[in-house]
């Protein structure tokens, strides 16, 4: 006959060594998930960058104007064999003191996130040695209220963005050179022909995403896009983003509106410097008879002089588009990185802008 008491020691044993192992396993799942790899943690850090009244600090509080370079995404440029440490050297010999790097939502999937978040490891340590900071671009182009894309390459999910910010904001909470998360690329309904949009709605889902980064990382910086493909943030006027912390988005390409344009540009974005950092992440110029020319980038140097005096005069940041060979408007012609028309412009510019 069997002592009740040795079964009920026996059982005893077994429910903590069922604890124990459930434990450690969930210890081994947040280690292996959340955690940002050890080895980027013992590089050296940049500067906290951090967001103070209207303008971008360092730790010590002095204003941070970024001045860079938007590059193309790690899956195009894997497949070229071009996504390296050189690539990187290059942007800093441009001078570029941030990096804009872009995720196509339907790439992501093809190789997986974790191929991504590989290829995003590789550019944080690469531009930590060079001194650059790093915006991680959505890279999605659609109408977030009923997620209708663009194109194909744009489709994500509500599901999908927000699992995509959960991995990123795990990933690089301990890592300042990852300084911005630009949190939906270019929100669009295409005047209707995508559908309604909402800004009320759009604001809904974006601070529903800020919440969850801030919980994981209240560090982090996001980036806030308006309409009209990331261009028109006007209506913050009377819905902002309910959070501070965070910065304005805009995309000022030439043909977004007609000359003579500083008016325009105030009433459309830059007003919101008053309160807000903004940072403009994508813009750039082409003539009409270059390789690629389309609406809404078809200009010349005059417009190159003007929004950078924009930019200059309402303190705004800013990464030009696009640091490839192939998209456009290109800033450079070939991979010896000769410069384009937009590029000579640029890269004179950043060469004198962040030498001062």
């Amino acid at each position: 006959m069997k002592h009740p008491h040795c079964s009920f020691f026996f059982i005893k044993i077994l429910a903590v060594i069922f604890c124990v192992a459930l434990t450690n396993s969930f210890l081994v799942a947040e280690t292996t998930f959340s955690d940002s790899p050890e080895s980027l943690n013992k590089k050296n850090k940049l500067p906290q960058i951090s967001v103070l009244k209207n303008r971008f600090v360092d730790e010590e509080g002095n204003p941070v104007l970024f001045r860079g370079l938007a590059l193309a995404d790690p899956y195009h440029l894997n497949k070229q064999e071009k996504w390296d440490n050189s690539y990187f050297v290059a942007a800093k010999e441009w001078n570029a003191n941030v990096l804009r790097i872009p995720v196509h939502p339907q790439w992501m999937r093809e190789v997986g996130i974790e191929q991504y978040l590989e290829w995003i490891d590789q550019s944080v340590e690469w531009a930590t040695e060079l001194d650059m900071y790093l915006i991680i671009d959505w890279h999605t182009i659609g109408n977030p209220d009923n997620w209708v894309p663009h194109r194909d390459i744009y489709h994500t999910s509500r599901e999908e963005t927000f699992y995509f910010w959960y991995r990123i904001a795990n990933r690089y909470k301990n890592n300042s050179t990852v300084a911005f998360y630009e949190l939906y690329n270019e929100p669009t309904n295409y005047a209707g022909q995508m559908g309604r949009l909402s800004w009320t709605n759009y604001k809904n889902l974006l601070e529903e995403i800020i919440y969850m980064i801030f919980q994981i990382d209240p560090t982090a910086i996001p980036l806030v896009a308006g309409f009209d493909w990331g261009y028109d943030i006007s209506h913050i006027k009377y819905e902002p983003i309910d959070f501070e912390g965070i910065a304005y988005v805009t995309h000022p390409y030439p043909q977004k509106r007609e000359k003579p344009w500083l008016d325009k540009w105030y009433e459309d974005w830059g007003f919101a410097a008053e309160n807000y950092p903004l940072f403009a992440t994508e813009f750039g110029f082409m003539g009409e008879d270059e390789d690629g020319a389309h609406v809404p980038v078809i200009s010349d140097e005059t417009y190159g002089e003007e929004i950078l005096e924009a930019f200059k005069k309402w303190n705004v940041s800013w990464t030009v588009w696009v640091f490839d060979a192939k998209w456009s408007p290109r800033l450079f012609e070939d991979w010896d990185y000769t410069p384009s028309r937009q590029g000579r412009f640029f890269k004179k510019k950043l060469m004198e802008l962040n030498s001062q």
